[in-house]
């Protein structure tokens, strides 16, 4: 019984494997015992595989009981076999004997067969080599029988130029034939003996060709000229005629026009020089482009295909003369001047191949060894290593500049940030920009926009540096510490700091700092629109990659500014809390002085908000309306919360004050008559209505400012404190 169709013995469903799996062809034990492992342990796996090996013992021994007689007889049919197998062995033989003979004589007459067959194959090769050599000799016999006669005809009165076009394409078939005849008899004496002559008419048929070829251009019959590229079509010879005509028709008139002398000579010599190049085309290969389909108005039924002489024949001998006649052309010492050659040989470059008239006549000018040898004679290597040293340079001169500022007129307030704009716009001005260049000019965008990013870092760097410094000076100073002695042992740690990196920023310089950035990342969007625009020229489609990449140099020049920003606010808020102290004077102004009663804010007030007023009007039209903001806010921030200290501090000094000497007066029972005024106000409350009038004066500035109080810190509490002031004044 076949494998496939054995019945198994039926298996308890509780098994963890299916048993009609050992009977796959495909049944592999690993992979049967790995997928088991992944339902039970190898234990259980075991245990199962042990009840079903003995149901399938029990089932054999069931089996060999049922067909029990039959296993019993097997070896007694069996008896005499031996000797029915010997009497077998000898007309077995005989019959092995008499198909070896038969076999003999088959192959022998298969080998008789074949020898006659390949007596008449050789005889039939030499027949074809004697019927090529008669058609060879019949060839070379009736191209001379041609020429005889034509010789004779000579003083006919025909169209002699016609007619010897005519013969000429007769001669053509002809000999045509006569090479295919030729080349298969290679190798025959008799050829060697016809060789003289057949040399002889090849000779007369290349001058007669070249002679009327030359005719034809010089007297403009598209008829000859028509006739003669057939025949140097016919005879396989089109590749002769495109390059007599570039030797003898474009060549002297290249050689006239490239005149190094005057290319240099004149301001536009070099493409005056080109536009009579492109004119050689309409004016000389009318007539060519014509008859070989290479024009517009060319008529299909009489082009001769297979030329193309522009690309064959014009184009080598342009590219030869540039080469040879215009040597200066390829220099790329001065990186402008090469600029100005390139960019106007790749304009004529483009012009021509308008010309082809075709697709393919453009593809097969660009697969042609000179337009890739006039390509690569372009040492556009050498020019962007020459750009890259004069853009690089001069953003690492700019960087090291120790954050000079740019002229008043620029875009940009710092000289680093202006180079480099301009630096990033001649990667891709027309004036820099090769396409062929792209992924360098590419590549070296992003140089420059990493190496500015470094330079901001670098600043932030040394922001928090100052920071940290400053910090350190004000905790020793607290302590009682030598501050210079004290900060010996960092700065002899940074002593390989340069000076640069050491001197202070101010936040004037911040500030710019702050604007150039937010510029420049405002600006970075259309950096990309004007590469988008040149890439996509070339081809390049994947624009998501230089988006993301421009969009993450931009997250990187936003990330160090947080650290500048936020010492900006904290000098803005220092520069006016030190005027924000002068309300301690306020009491002294008016104890014991009879002054009169208070009706406009203090000079403090404006004196403290003049560094956020000159921010407004010195900065207004450098820094965003969002970012001044910020740094107001921060800095008022501040300001509020150290202005309510003190405020808080002055009333409750001003009401501890008050009531001492309310307890003085209950204790003398006498009146105050030194804290009374004229106007019946005292002298604590002009301070209150003083502090009062300077509180709510500071408030409208602030929101004249144009910002938001809520964020402010304390300054509801603020308000309150001298609302209580106010309340306490009229109590009175």
């Amino acid at each position: 019984m076949e494998r496939g169709k054995m019945q198994l013995p039926q298996s308890p469903g509780t098994l963890c494997f299916d048993k009609d799996e050992f009977m796959k062809d495909s049944f592999d034990v690993d992979h049967f015992v790995s997928e088991c492992r992944k339902r039970v342990q190898l234990e259980d796996l075991r245990d199962d595989l042990e009840i079903y090996y003995r149901l399938l013992k029990t089932a054999m021994v069931e089996l060999i009981n049922k067909d029990y007689a039959d296993f019993v007889n097997l070896s007694t049919n069996l008896v005499g076999m031996d000797k029915a197998l010997s009497q077998l062995s000898v007309p077995l033989g005989q019959l092995r004997e008499e198909v070896l003979s038969l076999k003999t004589s088959v192959n022998d007459s298969i080998g008789a067969v074949d020898r006659r067959l390949a007596k008449q194959e050789d005889i039939r090769k030499k027949k074809m080599c004697v019927l090529r050599m008669i058609h060879v000799i019949r060839s070379v016999e009736k191209i001379e029988n041609i020429l005889n006669s034509q010789n004779r005809k000579e003083n006919a009165e025909l169209n002699n130029t016609l007619l010897t076009g005519q013969v000429l394409e007769r001669i053509a078939t002809e000999f045509n034939q006569l090479q295919f005849h030729a080349v298969q008899s290679k190798g025959m004496p008799l050829l060697d003996k016809v060789r003289p002559r057949i040399a002889g008419i090849t000779a007369m048929l290349q001058r007669s060709l070249e002679g009327l070829l030359l005719e034809g251009l010089q007297s403009s019959n598209v008829d000859i000229i028509r006739h003669c590229l057939r025949t140097y079509a016919t005879i396989d010879k089109t590749k002769d005629a495109e390059a007599l005509v570039g030797q003898v028709l474009v060549k002297p008139y290249i050689d006239e026009v490239i005149v190094e002398k005057y290319v240099q000579s004149h301001p536009n010599g070099l493409q005056v020089m080109y536009n009579k190049l492109l004119e050689f085309v309409p004016h000389h290969c009318r007539l060519l482009r014509e008859v070989t389909g290479g024009a517009i108005s060319s008529e299909k039924a009489d082009m001769v295909p297979g030329y193309d002489f522009l690309v064959n024949s014009v184009w080598p001998e342009i590219a030869r003369g540039l080469e040879e006649r215009l040597p200066s052309l390829y220099n790329p010492g001065n990186p402008d001047i090469f600029h100005q050659k390139y960019s106007i040989s790749m304009d004529f470059l483009r012009k021509f191949e308008r010309q082809c008239g075709s697709q393919a006549s453009v593809k097969r000018l660009r697969a042609h060894p000179s337009y890739h040898s006039f390509n690569n004679r372009w040492n556009l290597p050498v020019y962007f290593q020459i750009r890259f040293k004069e853009i690089a340079g001069a953003l690492e001169s700019a960087l090291l500049s120790h954050l000079e500022e740019a002229s008043a007129d620029g875009t940009y307030c710092l000289k680093a940030t202006d180079v480099l704009w301009t630096s990033l716009n001649a990667c891709w001005s027309d004036h820099f920009y090769l396409p062929l260049l792209a992924h360098r000019f590419w590549k070296l965008t992003l140089q420059l926009l990493s190496r500015y990013c470094l330079f901001i870092k670098e600043l932030s760097a040394r922001v928090t540096l100052e920071c940290n410094v400053t910090e350190s000076r004000g905790l020793m100073a607290a302590s009682g510490r030598d501050v210079p002695q004290a900060l010996g042992s960092d700065e002899q740690q940074t002593g390989s700091t340069s000076e640069s990196q050491t001197a202070v920023l101010s936040t004037h310089q911040l500030i710019l700092i702050v604007a150039d950035v937010d510029k420049v990342t405002d600006q970075l969007p259309l950096l990309t629109n004007m590469i988008e625009d040149k890439l996509t020229l070339i081809g390049f489609k994947n624009m998501e990659i230089i988006k993301g990449a421009v969009e993450d140099i931009s997250r990187s020049l936003l990330e160090p500014l947080s650290i500048i920003n936020n010492k900006i606010s904290v000098a803005l808020g220092e520069s006016c809390l030190i005027y924000f102290k002068s309300a301690l004077e306020v009491p002294r102004l008016y104890r014991r002085t009879n002054k009169e009663v208070p009706t406009k804010p203090s000079s403090y007030v404006d004196n403290a908000l003049r560094p956020l007023c000159q921010l407004q009007h010195e900065y207004g039209n450098k820094v965003k309306v969002t970012t001044r903001h910020e740094w107001l806010q921060e800095a008022f921030s501040e300001c509020t919360q150290k202005y309510y200290e003190t405020v808080f501090d002055v009333l409750s000094s001003v009401k501890k004050m008050e009531e001492s000497l309310k307890r003085l007066k209950q204790a003398r029972k006498t009146t105050m008559s030194s804290n009374t005024t004229n106007g019946g106000i005292s002298d604590d409350n002009k301070i209150r209505l003083q502090l009062a009038l300077d509180v709510e004066y500071f408030a409208n500035q602030i929101q004249n400012f144009g910002l938001c109080t809520d964020n402010l810190k304390s300054f509801a509490a603020l308000m309150e404190l001298i609302q209580a002031a106010r309340g306490e004044i009229e109590a009175e």
